[in-house]
């Protein structure tokens, strides 16, 4: 493996001995953007070097580049500049996740999951991952509640025919059911964040029985929130009540259980 001294130093790598990153969040890669991209790489020689681990000798692993990899692939270059780095399977999804977000490379689906996956197969706090990330808390649990949308939602987000906006309004809802009515809506009638905001606030500003949370309760479920890593509802009347604990996959499920036993 690369020793401490050709650490971050830049060399030239044939593409056929890079392999992709099992971390990459980015599945969504546009033929045309690649094109334009290529066009310039045969131009101009690639200005950014890749960021790989070598897994091997004669084998390196992509940690952050994919797109820049593909479309060189496309300019018919035989080899690219790279720098190797030493880096654990969490380094290489957090480097990943980063450089997609500075770039803006990422879809809003995409980022959730990313966000997601730190959290629940690293095992990371949302307040580390936060720091991690350079984002602030709420961000990146607001991203990560994206994923509560059900899965035609997700779509028509990550393929961009509504907006983060229009997600985060349905996400005011109770109900899939009236998630999925507003959601063909801003569809057929093209309606803006604000059109939609406002069919929500005449839908929930129906008559319903108020419902109170202490600040007592509110501090617990922020508490199993963090602890747990997902959203955690407490419906308590009485002295007794229920905890309702959300989960997004099997592996997750696993997780949780394996945690609260």
């Amino acid at each position: 493996l690369a020793s401490p001294a050709v650490r971050d130093q830049v060399k030239f790598v044939p593409v056929t001995q890079i392999v992709p990153n099992p971390q990459q969040p980015r599945h969504v890669f546009v033929a045309e953007s690649l094109d334009e991209l290529a066009a310039s790489i045969k131009a101009h020689g690639v200005l950014q070097p890749l960021l790989v681990t070598e897994v091997k000798p004669g084998e390196y692993q992509l940690i952050a580049g994919e797109r820049r990899l593909r479309a060189s692939k496309i300019a018919g270059l035989e080899s690219v500049p790279v720098i190797v780095k030493d880096v654990s399977e969490l380094e290489k999804l957090e480097l990943a996740v980063i450089e997609n977000i500075q770039r803006s490379d990422l879809n809003p689906i995409e980022r959730a999951e990313a966000y997601n996956k730190l959290l629940h197969e690293f095992g990371v706090s949302q307040a580390d991952a936060a720091k991690r990330l350079g984002i602030s808390r709420p961000q990146l649990a607001n991203s990560i509640r994206l994923l509560q949308l059900s899965t035609e939602i997700q779509t028509a987000l990550s393929e961009g025919k509504i907006t983060e906006g229009h997600a985060k309004v349905l996400l005011g809802l109770d109900t899939v059911e009236e998630q999925l009515r507003l959601f063909n809506a801003i569809l057929n009638d093209r309606l803006t964040v604000r059109d939609t905001e406002q069919r929500v606030s005449v839908t929930v500003s129906k008559p319903k029985r108020s419902q109170f949370v202490s600040p007592r309760i509110s501090g617990l479920e922020d508490a199993l929130r963090e602890s747990l890593g997902t959203k955690v509802k407490i419906q308590h009347r009485g002295g007794k009540g229920t905890i309702l604990v959300e989960y997004y996959s099997d592996e997750e499920l696993d997780r949780l259980v394996k945690k609260l036993t």
